[in-house]
């Protein structure tokens, strides 16, 4: 299990209050300062989750941790007929809900306030479940795949797409300069929260990645589970069925 990293040490509220107004502080900026953070790669690193489920034709997607819709939007390519964005950040939603209403899309996808650990939907409600950057962001870790296992139909997908720890010498050792070092800079030289970006290092530096995740997602019930290491490690992309 996961280290119960939170935003605001100093707070106290718990970690899915401080994740709710930690989002919400920095919605405004958050895709750019995505862009500068990763150097533009989780473009494609996102491509890739959608060329995944391209192949498996789903209807229904829920996006869970949608954020300001980019992955959403992005699902648009598996040719689905409904996708729902869903956030706990109400700020972040309207950043969304501003993309996708520029961009036409509001027939096709919802954009809705929920919580990953209480999900609004009936059991078998989708024919996949996506989740980027969002699952070391759960409270209770367990409880929030129990979740998604709950509303994905038989043989519905699950894909993951998280940070993960490089294994290997010189990355590992880049890996931790940049979330150390550059990513608190940055946060701090264009985000007014400080914290949050302190925690989205230090969240994604305890988070458990490769197998260790892996074997979560098979004690939820989870089957034909795999992880896709990307650049080197940094990132990694979980696809498993119900």
């Amino acid at each position: 299990m996961s280290e119960n990293i939170r935003p605001y040490k100093d707070s106290e509220l718990g970690k899915k209050e401080q994740v709710t107004q930690m989002f919400d502080s920095i919605s405004n900026n958050y895709d750019g300062l995505n862009r500068v953070i990763s150097f533009g790669i989780d473009i494609k690193w996102r491509k890739r989750v959608v060329a995944i489920l391209k192949k498996k034709q789903p209807k229904t997607i829920l996006d869970i941790a949608t954020g300001t819709g980019d992955l959403a939007i992005n699902l648009m390519e598996t040719g689905a007929k409904k996708i729902i964005g869903l956030d706990i950040s109400p700020g972040m939603l309207e950043v969304g809900k501003t993309k996708v209403a520029d961009k036409k899309l509001s027939d096709t996808i919802e954009m809705v306030v929920g919580d990953s650990e209480q999900l609004p939907f009936a059991d078998n409600s989708f024919d996949a479940v996506t989740v980027a950057f969002g699952v070391r962001n759960f409270e209770n870790l367990e409880k929030g795949l129990a979740e998604i296992f709950r509303v994905l139909r038989p043989k519905g997908t699950f894909v993951v797409l998280e940070t993960s720890v490089p294994t290997k010498s010189p990355f590992k050792q880049g890996y931790a300069f940049h979330c150390n070092y550059i990513l608190p800079l940055v946060g701090r030289l264009f985000s007014k929260d400080r914290s949050a970006y302190r925690y989205l290092s230090a969240s994604a530096a305890v988070f458990p990645h490769g197998e260790d995740f892996n074997n979560i997602l098979r004690k939820i019930g989870f089957i034909e589970v795999t992880n896709k290491p990307q650049t080197f490690g940094v990132a990694s992309i979980y696809v498993a069925t119900k």
